[in-house]
């Protein structure tokens, strides 16, 4: 869309398209014999062990304010056990051949009840860790289907008495904080089979979307579009206001190629899409009216309800996280305008994230949905050990039931764990929601017509019916709004962003640019183990390990053979405005500080705003198009993303497919490679420590693979990279090859 410069209870049954499970031949399931026993001593409380690697960072003596009231509630903590070796390798087995397709067991889902008989915890181990529970005064709510989570409640003081973990009030820059401050602990009996509390805070994760509106995005913005311009020397009526350009649902079929799969009747039509909340939307009307002035009304069988899975608490509206819960909805609806959105939300507890209570409970419904989209994240070392196991078993139990799981890589680089703030301090990290080999990770990309001084040729000047004016398929660089981003370091002048001559450190950058918004990329490193501690010095190395590299993933062409699991998979357009490009969407949320706006007018002065959260419900609704076209759900795509990126690239490449022809890429791509830019941010020493710091003089460098020499933490290139994965995506030529995949 072309504009000026920018100066929400169903029923309680609802339905969702799912293969029912398919019996497998009886060579390939799994013995009938019960699992091995993992509590084979009695449970002694004084025999206890520490599960290491679930306190926070912020749990330190500077941040107390002292221990809670031992009878405060603490609702719906989940417990993630874990089940035996021998079963581990087989599920492990059993996935992989889920997505073969010449293997016997393809797309033989499971249920959940299958999956926890067949690959789940010997049911007295179970029950030996309820028993505990209750001796302790916990009440146990829920096993899950699964057999690999508990749902239990309590009071701090039972907390306490049971995992020895004293729970405290935190004041963390201003805002209190609940956690525990001490490592919990559990009867060495139980050790072979709990792994721990998936969390004892309150740490919310963060939304994964960036507004436009504040002064530092919109100054570099103008900045940055009016320098290129100049430099470019781009036609007169091209000014630096009249080069922005909002992204619409009409401009996002035109980039992508979607209409072609449209004209062939693959709207989403009989799929189901479901958004992870923690939040109801403000209004369900919002939904309705982007799709009315978008021109999505004529696709009638889309729809738009909002559900509490199990029986949950409804969250009602968390004012903030409600425009992540609106723009999750409507984006996913622009990509699939005929498929059934469902939002599904549940509170959040004192401890637990709202959205993994409703995920767990979703996938242990008879039928599961086929689709759903994850737009939160956290760091691996954030969520803790317990943390990331429980999103790693919730989406290896989802693979395993045919469902897809798609999550936002994340907003702020290859620094996860600095989310929010103004630059990289602890190190290169990615997040525990994107890392687990079970998902899709989906980055985040910006055009690269305005750096090319290309605006023209892509943009018409004047909007059509529905507000679009893409012309076609557009150049693409990863999303990076850093002092750190070589393309903005260099139209500002500069020709590195380190040093005291460097972009990072001048005004113009301490202005604007001083930012780790970028669309997030990286390898898995702290999955496993704990962290370096900084509370708030240094106090050990840590022994973090990241998740094993995937099969989907080893050899694939530009893939570091890192020996872990690296994101993100695929990328989609998802700027928030620092070369003019953007998401507009309907947040008519009226509180200050928000980014709400009434949805009326022209969409120019509607919210605004960029982040992998826009992206991830996008290739979900891609998928419902993926779906109806192939008649079944397809489990984890990343098999399939993988094995064409394999045909397109081969071994060395290829060129035809590079994202900087733009009109000129072959129209035979799957994938357009991104080759240009990257996703580097500015980085400070912590504490005197270089924690992948490049920083040789001054006070901000760029976060780098070495701290010693400046190797960019991530630069893209040819092939799948750090910094956009494989690539984006043609939608017309996904849906046509899909099963041409293993061919």
């Amino acid at each position: 869309m072309k504009c000026c410069f920018l100066k929400g209870k169903l029923a309680r049954t609802f339905y969702f398209l799912a293969v029912a499970a398919l019996p497998i031949p009886s060579a390939l399931a799994q013995s009938a014999t019960a699992a091995k026993l993992l509590v084979t001593s009695p449970v002694v409380a004084t025999q206890t062990v520490t599960l290491a690697g679930n306190l926070r960072a912020e749990a330190n003596a500077q941040n107390d304010r002292g221990a809670v009231a031992d009878g405060l509630k603490l609702n719906h903590m989940l417990l993630q056990l874990k089940r035996p070796e021998d079963r581990q390798t087989a599920l492990n087995e059993r996935i992989q051949a889920m997505h073969e397709p010449n293997n016997p067991a393809f797309h033989h889902w499971l249920t959940a009840k299958e999956y926890g008989e067949e690959y789940g915890p010997n049911p007295a181990d179970i029950a030996a860790v309820t028993k505990w529970l209750k001796e302790n005064g916990l009440q146990v709510n829920r096993v899950s289907d699964s057999g690999m989570v508990i749902d239990f409640s309590g009071t701090a003081a039972q907390v306490n008495s049971a995992f020895k973990a004293q729970m405290h009030t935190l004041d963390v820059a201003g805002v209190k904080h609940l956690s525990n401050m001490q490592d919990p602990q559990i009867p060495a009996a139980l050790a072979n089979v709990v792994i721990g509390v998936s969390s004892l805070n309150d740490f919310r994760p963060k939304p994964a979307n960036k507004g436009i509106s504040s002064a530092r995005i919109d100054g570099a913005s103008k900045a940055v579009v009016a320098r290129t311009v100049a430099a470019n020397g781009v036609k007169s009526d091209y000014t630096a206001d009249s080069a922005t350009q909002l992204v619409v649902p009409d401009d996002l079929h035109t980039i992508y190629n979607f209409e072609p799969v449209y004209k062939n009747g693959i709207t989403g039509k009989g799929q189901t899409v479901v958004v992870i909340e923690d939040t109801d939307v403000y209004s369900t009307g919002d939904w309705y009216t982007f799709r009315g002035v978008f021109g999505l009304t004529k696709y009638t069988k889309g729809t738009f309800t909002q559900v509490h899975p199990g029986g949950c608490t409804d969250p009602g509206d968390v004012i903030g996280n409600d425009g992540e819960a609106i723009l999750d909805a409507e984006y996913a609806s622009a990509a699939a305008p005929n498929a059934a959105i469902v939002l599904a939300s549940c509170a959040d507890s004192e401890t637990t994230f709202g959205g993994l209570i409703a995920l767990q409970t979703l996938i242990d419904q008879d039928l599961p949905p086929s689709i759903v989209s994850i737009s939160y994240g956290e760091c691996e070392a954030g969520l803790g050990q317990a943390g990331n196991a429980s999103f790693n078993e919730a989406y290896e139990q989802a693979a395993a039931e045919g469902v897809s799981v798609f999550v936002s890589s994340g907003d702020e680089g290859a620094a996860s764990c600095d989310a929010g703030g103004d630059f990289a301090m602890t190190g290169i990290t990615t997040s525990g929601f994107a890392t687990t080999p079970y998902n899709v990770a989906v980055g985040g990309t910006d055009f690269s017509d305005t750096y090319s001084g290309t605006v023209s040729q892509y943009w018409k000047k004047n909007n059509n019916a529905t507000f679009g004016s893409a012309k076609s398929y557009i150049p693409e660089i990863p999303w990076n709004d850093s002092c750190a981003s070589t393309l903005i370091t260099n139209v500002e002048g500069y020709n590195v962003p380190y040093g005291a001559n460097g972009f990072c450190n001048s005004p113009l950058a301490e202005e604007y640019f001083e930012t780790v918004v970028s669309g997030s990329g990286g390898p898995s490193n702290c999955a496993y183990g704990h962290p370096v501690i900084f509370r708030p010095h240094p106090e050990n190395g840590g022994t973090c390990e990241g998740y094993a590299k995937p099969n989907y993933q080893a050899g694939a062409f530009g893939n570091p053979k890192d020996g872990v699991r690296d994101i993100p998979d695929v990328s989609l357009f998802a700027a928030n405005g620092v070369w003019g490009h953007y998401y507009a969407f309907c947040y008519s949320q009226p509180a200050t500080g928000t980014g709400g706006t009434p949805c009326t007018g022209d969409p120019v002065n509607w919210s605004g705003a960029g982040g992998t959260s826009f992206a991830a419900p996008i290739v979900a609704g891609i998928q419902a198009l993926v779906n109806q076209s192939t008649g079944t759900s397809q489990g984890n795509p990343n098999y399939v993303y993988y094995a064409l990126a394999k045909q397109e690239y081969g071994g060395t490449g290829n060129n035809s497919c590079n994202s900087s022809l733009g009109t000129g890429a072959d129209s035979s791509c799957t994938f357009y490679d991104v080759t240009q830019g990257d996703n580097d941010v500015n980085c400070i020493w912590y504490n005197y420590e270089s924690y992948n710091c490049y920083r040789p003089s001054s006070n901000f460098g760029a976060l780098s693979v070495s701290g010693t020499e400046y190797e960019k933490a991530y630069n893209s290139k040819q092939g799948w990279d750090f910094a956009t994965g494989i690539g984006t995506l043609n939608v017309n030529n996904l849906v046509t090859n899909w099963n041409k995949a293993f061919q």
